[in-house]
């Protein structure tokens, strides 16, 4: 799996696993996202997550900045409250930039997860298959329910945001639709997983320029039309 990362990836993968394989608080890795979602390239970032033996758990997540310092040379990192994943670090590495997100779990906690991830390494193999088992991936996407209860309210906020002539709030408007509404249906009738605008191009899934049409530039015009 991992021979056919780009250079950089692999190299980082590599180090991580023998790191972790060396660290019996270790349970197993992990890898989601570009792993299972198309493939990796030069402009991916890698996720992984790190499951760890639950006596050893908050001695791990206190000490998370400490231990992805020991990775590789970590620029800065943060943790993810802002998208509801305190127990996820997010990392850019260096001096060659390459983004990095850890969460870091115990075996337990695998029952709540969105994509079915691939197996880096594990120190059980059984144990590791059986909490799997036990609850299949669920992706978050959305009804049209849900969509028709806020388009119309959004669109308003924009609305006002271009009446009120704060043109970057009515921009952020449209962007922030785009992403929660207009990208997620597009994923919708293509019968694909909604992941708000992610790999629209690549996928095709927009053959008539519709978001396209959403672009605007700072002028009131613009915006409005």
């Amino acid at each position: 799996m991992l021979n056919t990362l780009p250079d950089l990836h692999r190299s980082f993968a590599e180090q991580l696993k023998l790191k972790l394989q060396s660290d019996s608080r270790i349970h197993s890795l992990l890898a989601g996202g570009s792993f299972i979602h198309g493939g990796v390239y030069q402009y991916s970032d890698l996720d992984f997550v790190v499951v760890i033996d639950p006596l050893y758990y908050d001695e791990i997540m206190a000490q998370r900045m400490a231990f992805a310092g020991t990775l590789g040379h970590l620029l800065h990192a943060f943790t993810g409250e802002h998208v509801g994943e305190p127990r996820l670090l997010i990392c850019l590495f260096g001096p060659e930039l390459l983004h990095v997100d850890l969460k870091f779990i115990t075996l337990d906690m695998l029952t709540q997860r969105v994509e079915e991830p691939a197996v880096l390494f594990t120190r059980d193999n059984d144990a590791l298959k059986r909490q799997l088992a036990k609850f299949c991936a669920h992706w978050p996407n959305m009804t049209p329910e849900w969509f028709e209860s806020r388009a119309w309210i959004w669109l308003h906020y924009a609305v006002v945001k271009l009446g009120r002539g704060e043109l970057f709030e009515a921009l952020g408007m449209l962007s922030f639709f785009r992403e929660q509404v207009l990208g997620p249906m597009l994923f919708r009738r293509a019968n694909l997983p909604q992941r708000g605008v992610r790999r629209i191009e690549a996928l095709g899934i927009d053959p008539d320029g519709l978001l396209t049409s959403t672009l605007a530039t700072h002028d009131r015009h613009s915006v409005g039309i």
